[in-house]
């Protein structure tokens, strides 16, 4: 029994949770340290128009959310969450030494590529490993602090990247070289820290198949909700790309980013505690509802101020919604088959970011800068609504 209590860190977090949030934690550091530089350096650096902005991360968000249903299949069918995890970050690190010998936007996008193949690789059975480990009366509060941690890291990498640009006077490469640093100090905590144990869920079972044939309707009606609203949500770096074209300079450009995941990473938790108490659907439909007001509003200003406290709002709504959405997957499936469902979800999340990043792009240079976000205002407003009528609350 003293053994069993020891494995909590806090009241519902076991260890293993604890050490993913840590390795979570480095891999943002890196990762933010470049995302916000990646679209002023394709733009203003390599000369790319904003079209070839929205296929880059379209085509990298796409690959890591294709991958996901695999990678989150292959975790259940082996039993085996760890050696997925791990594979997933090193090839992360990979992506972020390709990127700092880029001279050209094709080198970009391979290096997306890779970056974002290792979040396909990884993200499902991280997932469902910090499932595994969590009691389902506390899995919002353990997907929270995951993400909280998560987004912690996105505050301290755009700060270290904006401290490296004057020290550095803007020499993008380089940063991008320096970020491979924390990644690799995140791929040694998963390594040494994270113990998985055996599982052996199947019992009599036969195998999961790589199929939607095993899930109810309600988690087939969330598939459904969630592609609508992908088909508005485009890549982030839209957000970034408003930011500066309403006028914001390029370091404020990345403040407002940091304030957008300092509000992230403090509402992270406390939602995932409060979807434990209300329910996971009201959590989602607000969050929802939030993300619709955020980008009708991008579409409608056109001072600068404006910027930050609609990044800030954006902050509650991915708060409400990522670890929230996560944890909802996971009440609706069953531990053998736990891994698939986290893999489905998230390539219907990803699976609609290559055509919602590619309208954006479209709509932007053919109608203008606001309208990306009356679109996405709109798919928002109507997934709320479908999961009002078709997923009832509790």
């Amino acid at each position: 029994m003293e053994k069993r209590q020891n494995d909590f860190l806090v009241p519902g977090i076991k260890k293993n949770v604890f050490v993913l949030g840590l390795v979570s934690l480095f891999t943002d550091i890196s990762s933010e340290m470049i995302y916000p530089l990646i679209p002023i350096f394709l733009t203003s650096v390599l000369g790319a128009p904003v079209a070839v902005v929205g296929l880059i991360e379209g085509v990298a968000e796409s690959t890591a959310s294709i991958l996901k249903t695999f990678s989150g299949w292959l975790s259940d069918r082996f039993e085996k969450r760890k050696p997925f995890v791990l594979g997933g970050y090193s090839l992360s690190a990979l992506g972020k030494l390709l990127l700092s010998v880029a001279f050209v936007w094709p080198t970009v996008l391979t290096a997306r590529f890779v970056d974002r193949l290792g979040k396909g690789v990884r993200t499902s059975a991280r997932d469902a490993l910090i499932a595994d480990e969590t009691d389902s009366g506390s899995r919002g509060k353990a997907f929270g602090l995951h993400r909280a941690m998560d987004s912690t890291g996105a505050v301290i990498g755009p700060l270290v990247a904006l401290v490296l640009m004057v020290v550095l006077k803007e020499q993008y490469r380089l940063i991008f070289l320096l970020s491979f640093f924390p990644a690799v100090l995140g791929v040694a905590l998963l390594s040494f820290f994270v113990k998985e144990k055996k599982r052996q869920t199947f019992g009599s079972k036969e195998a999961p198949r790589l199929s939607l044939a095993g899930f109810d309707e309600n988690f087939k009606i969330l598939l459904l909700i969630v592609v609508v609203f992908g088909l508005g949500n485009s890549s982030d770096v839209f957000l970034i790309l408003r930011a500066k074209n309403l006028g914001l300079s390029a370091t404020l450009v990345v403040l407002a980013y940091v304030l957008y995941n300092v509000v992230y990473a403090s509402f992270s938790m406390p939602a995932g505690i409060l979807s434990d108490r209300v329910g996971r659907k009201k959590l989602m439909v607000g969050g929802f509802l939030i993300f619709s007001m955020v980008y009708f509003a991008l579409a409608l200003v056109s001072k600068s101020v404006y910027i930050w406290p609609l990044f800030a709002i954006y902050g509650v709504y991915i708060a409400a919604t990522e670890g929230v959405s996560r944890a909802l997957v996971t009440d609706m499936a069953e531990p053998e088959n736990r891994g698939m469902a986290l893999g489905l979800y998230h390539t219907a999340v990803g699976l609609v970011t290559l055509a919602a990043s590619l309208i954006a792009g479209l709509l932007w240079t053919y109608v203008g800068p606001s309208a990306p976000f009356v679109y996405g205002g709109l798919t928002a407003l109507l997934a709320a609504l479908l999961f009002i009528f078709f997923m009832p609350l509790e």
